[in-house]
C-alpha cells in the first residue's frame, strides 16, 4: 500500500483527489477492516474528539462515524438538526471557527455542498462530507471496497446506474467511476441525466484514466454486461411529497428487476447505498402503496434479498472507509 500524506486534508468530494489517492483510502479501508475482524486494536487517536453535524438525520453515516470514532480511540459529539444553530443563529464562518477550537475534525451532512466548502474554509482541522445535494463521497469509498472485494479489481468494472442520477449517488458515481477507469452508464430518461457540466468534467477525467461514461434511455439496453447494478430511492430527503407521483411515473420501467439483473449477466451484483423501499415494511412504504398500489419501487423485494445483493456488506463498508479517511486526514 503505497503511502500518501493527506494529514489535515478535507473531505469534501472525490474531484479533489487523485485516483492514486483514492486507492490508497480504499486500501486503507480494508487493512481496518481485517484489524476490525482479527480483533486488533486501532485505537491510536486517544484523546482526540470530533463533531458530528446533522441537518438531515441518517442511520448509516451517524453509526459509522460514530463506531470508527470510537474505534480509533476518539470522542465523538453528535449534534442533530435541532441540536446545532449553523446557519440559524450563528453563521458557518464562526459555527467552524468554534467547533474547531475544541474538536479535531468536523462531519457534516446536509444540504447544499456550498455549506461544506465553507465549513472547510474556515475551519482549521478537516471537514468531512457525510452527504450533501450535490456529493456523497463517504458512500463512494464504500462502494469502491464492495466491488474491489467482490471482483478483485476496479478498472474497467461496468457498473450502471439506475433511477435518478442528478442528485449526490448519482453524480458521485459517475465521478468515482472516472476517477478510477471504470465504466459508468448511467441507465435513465433523459432529464434524470447529471448537468451537462459534470459530465463535461468526468469526461476530461475519463481521458485521463481510460473510464467510459455514457448515457442509456432505455432499461434493457443499458444493463446488457453491467458488472453492477446500483440504484436509489427516487425521491431524496428534503424533497416535497408531490414529487413522488412524477417520480413513480417516469422511473417504473428503471425498476431493478430480476429479470434486468438476468439481462445484465450472471455474474452481475446488486448495490444500494440504503434506505431501500423493497417491500411494506415501512411507513412511507405502506404510504405509498395506499396512494399509487406499489408493493416495491426502486427494486423488487426478489432482487434484495437475493444472493446477488451485497447491500448490506457495503452498508458495513460505510463504516471501515469512514475510519480510513479519518485516520489519513487527522
Amino acid at each position: 500500500m503505497g503511502e500518501f500524506n493527506l494529514h489535515g486534508r478535507d473531505f469534501l468530494k472525490l474531484l479533489d483527489f487523485t485516483p492514486e489517492e483514492i486507492e490508497y483510502l480504499v486500501e486503507l479501508a480494508a487493512d481496518f477492516k481485517e484489524k476490525k475482524k482479527n480483533g486488533v486494536l486501532t485505537d491510536v487517536y486517544r484523546g482526540k474528539n470530533i463533531a458530528l453535524i446533522f441537518e438531515k438525520t441518517s442511520t448509516r453515516t451517524r453509526c459509522a462515524f460514530e463506531v470508527a470514532a470510537r474505534d480509533l480511540g476518539m470522542g465523538a459529539t453528535y449534534l442533530d438538526p435541532s441540536g446545532s444553530q449553523i446557519g440559524k443563529k450563528e453563521s458557518i464562518a464562526d459555527t467552524a471557527r468554534v467547533l474547531a477550537s475544541m474538536f479535531d475534525g468536523i462531519e457534516y451532512r446536509g444540504f447544499e455542498q456550498e455549506k461544506v466548502e465553507e465549513l472547510a474554509r474556515y475551519s482549521k482541522v478537516p471537514v468531512w462530507n457525510g452527504l450533501t445535494n450535490e456529493f456523497h463521497p463517504t458512500q463512494m469509498l464504500a462502494d469502491l471496497l464492495t466491488i474491489k472485494e467482490q471482483f478483485g479489481k476496479l478498472k474497467g468494472i461496468h457498473l450502471v446506474y439506475m433511477g435518478d442520477a442528478r442528485y449526490n449517488t448519482g453524480n458521485s458515481l459517475m465521478v468515482v467511476c472516472a476517477k478510477m477507469g471504470m465504466h459508468f452508464t448511467a441507465c435513465a430518461p433523459k432529464k434524470y441525466w447529471p448537468s451537462q457540466q459534470l459530465i463535461d468534467t468526468c469526461q476530461e477525467i475519463a481521458k485521463q484514466t481510460g473510464a467510459v461514461i455514457d448515457f442509456e434511455e432505455d432499461p434493457v439496453n443499458g444493463t446488457v454486461g453491467a458488472d453492477v447494478i446500483y440504484t436509489d430511492i427516487w425521491v431524496s430527503m428534503g424533497e416535497p411529497d408531490s414529487v413522488w407521483e412524477e417520480r413513480i411515473h417516469d422511473l417504473l420501467p428503471y425498476r431493478v428487476t430480476m429479470d434486468i439483473m438476468n439481462n445484465a449477466g450472471p455474474d452481475c451484483v446488486f448495490m444500494h447505498c440504503l434506505p431501500s423501499f423493497h417491500d411494506l415494511n415501512t411507513t412511507i412504504g405502506r404510504e405509498i402503496k395506499e396512494k399509487y398500489g406499489l408493493d416495491e419501487m426502486e427494486v423488487t423485494n426478489e432482487v434484495f434479498e437475493s444472493p446477488r445483493s451485497i447491500v448490506f456488506r457495503e452498508a458495513e463498508n460505510r463504516m471501515h472507509t469512514i475510519k480510513a479517511v479519518m485516520y489519513a486526514t487527522i
